[in-house]
């Protein structure tokens, strides 16, 4: 019997991985057209993370839309209602009030959309100036959801000539 060698992993990601980007980014997909600007962060975060799914569990055991670790979400509350959205709200709220208080200490500033994002996927990455490529691929898409334009989109559109026959 043949074994086929596992998939190289480029940066970490697996055949597995991508599978689920590629669903992730389809889920996102089918929601822009109804946004008329960016989404706010938060929103953002849950679409990246879950697809909005109150229910996920993540490979490595992370829970709620936001997909946060057990062991941080009980650093915030003994409540054990990870499906329930407003709950998980207010726990990645309290997490990242955290986060951004460490980062503005050490950076003087408010982080950029790309950096908000890996604060949540790798604080100690952003807190050591060392972005992974993963994280920030991640990080990149987050950025373009929140930042995404659809009138921007339509007049760039607009103004591009088209290709037209010569006669």
């Amino acid at each position: 019997m043949v074994q086929t060698p596992p998939m190289p992993e480029y940066w970490g990601v697996t055949r597995s991985d991508l599978n689920l980007e590629s669903m992730k980014l389809a889920l996102i997909f089918c929601f822009l057209p109804m946004m008329a600007f960016g989404m706010d962060r938060l929103s953002a975060l849950s679409q990246i993370e879950s697809g909005d799914n109150d229910q996920a569990i993540g490979k490595a055991g992370e829970i709620s839309r936001y997909q946060v670790m057990k062991n941080e979400w009980r650093s915030v509350t003994p409540s054990t209602n990870y499906r329930d959205p407003s709950t998980a709200k207010q726990v990645v709220q309290v997490l990242f009030q955290r986060r951004l208080a460490r980062f503005e200490q050490i950076y003087r500033r408010p982080p950029t959309d790309f950096e908000f994002y890996a604060l949540w996927n790798a604080p100690s990455q952003v807190y050591n100036r060392r972005i992974s490529p993963t994280v920030a691929a991640r990080a990149r898409r987050f950025s373009n959801l929140c930042q995404w334009e659809p009138t921007a989109t339509a007049t760039a559109q607009k103004a591009a000539p088209s290709a037209q026959p010569m006669s």
